[in-house]
């Protein structure tokens, strides 16, 4: 597992619901729902994304926005409509206030194709709950709009979504989830990937023959009783050149990002296995004495073991490496469907 992928352990769409309704000009549709990641694609037509105390960005037809939240935002037909705004939350379920929820594969007859009629747009959101610490990092690396043009390798998957939201066929909710999911993916993987973009200093490491490797192996294997010496073999590098390479491209030596790394699937482990002793998960990442996993977690977290997994807070960790365009706090974990969509 490379360092990209393991950031989705706790982001899957399930349940995410499509329906390929039109709005018809003048609209304004506000999302209140404070997710803290929502991805929005226009299948067809045109609009603006208006984050709170942000400009508006421009949607075009096969575009893609992610916001970052909890602040809502507001998708519009023009800036400045006339529309009144429609509250879209847990209640925007109908078509008639503006999306459509456990109706798969409706479509709006008065439209042709895919519900693409003349002025009208077909707006796909995906609202995801970010669960455990391990997928928050992927957060602290984006800025609050993402942007997606159209061109790239998202365009593959919005064919894919076209079709399916426009039938109603066995099987189209799991469909439906993975699509998302690859969407997703796509959009951030070709975020990152942009000329003059900045990406964190782990992704950019992947790409190192060296220090990818040994990212890989890290993420794959944490509990691994790794050294200097041995993640050096494993890379087929001398100790020196690793820890250079990687301290260069990561911001901080191999074992120091184990170390943060492990204290941030423990965090998890502990909210996740409820019933599992502190020596367990110590264990679990690698300790095999539980006062030296406590000393290391309240030196990296701020607080203990129990007093993390009783409270669920931990004081901040203090970045180090490339700064990132941290998004100030993040908000807990939404219990709502991981993915709904209104059009």
């Amino acid at each position: 597992m490379d360092a990209f992928a393991d950031l989705f352990r706790g982001m899957r769409a399930q349940g995410s619901l499509f329906g390929s309704s039109t709005l018809t000009p003048p609209w304004a549709l506000h999302f209140v729902d404070g997710a803290p990641l929502t991805l929005c694609t226009v299948l067809g037509g045109a609009g603006w994304i208006v984050p709170e105390h942000r400009p508006p960005e421009r949607l075009r037809d096969g575009e893609t926005v992610i916001v970052r939240g909890p602040a809502p935002f507001t998708f519009v037909d023009e800036v400045g409509t006339r529309a009144e705004p429609i509250e879209c939350g847990e209640h925007c379920a109908t078509p008639e206030q503006g999306g459509t929820r456990h109706r798969l594969g409706w479509n709006d007859n008065s439209c042709d194709g895919y519900g693409y009629g003349d002025g009208a747009t077909t707006l796909i959101v995906g609202a995801y709950p970010v669960r455990g610490e391990i997928s928050r990092r992927l957060l602290d690396a984006l800025p609050v709009v993402l942007r997606v043009a159209s061109g790239g390798g998202a365009d593959a998957v919005l064919d894919h979504l076209a079709a399916e939201v426009a039938a109603d066929t066995p099987g189209q909710q799991v469909v439906l989830d993975r699509l998302l999911d690859w969407l997703l993916i796509c959009a951030l993987r070709e975020y990152f990937d942009r000329p003059g973009s900045e990406p964190p200093a782990w992704y950019a490491a992947q790409r190192d023959p060296v220090v990818g490797d040994a990212l890989r192996l890290l993420h794959a294997e944490p509990a691994a009783p790794w050294t200097i010496s041995s993640l050096a073999e494993r890379t087929g590098v001398s100790r020196s050149t690793l820890a250079k390479r990687f301290a260069d491209l990561v911001g901080e030596p191999p074992l120091t990002y184990l170390t943060r790394r492990r204290m941030t699937l423990a965090a998890d482990l502990l909210t996740e296995r409820e019933a599992a002793t502190v020596a367990e998960i110590a264990r679990a990442v690698g300790y095999s004495d539980a006062f030296a996993f406590s000393a290391a977690f309240k030196r990296i977290r701020g607080v203990s073991p129990s007093e993390f997994r009783r409270t669920g807070t931990a004081v901040p960790e203090r970045p180090t490496g490339p700064p990132l365009r941290a998004p100030g706090a993040v908000p807990p974990v939404i219990p709502a469907p991981s993915a709904v969509v209104r059009s």
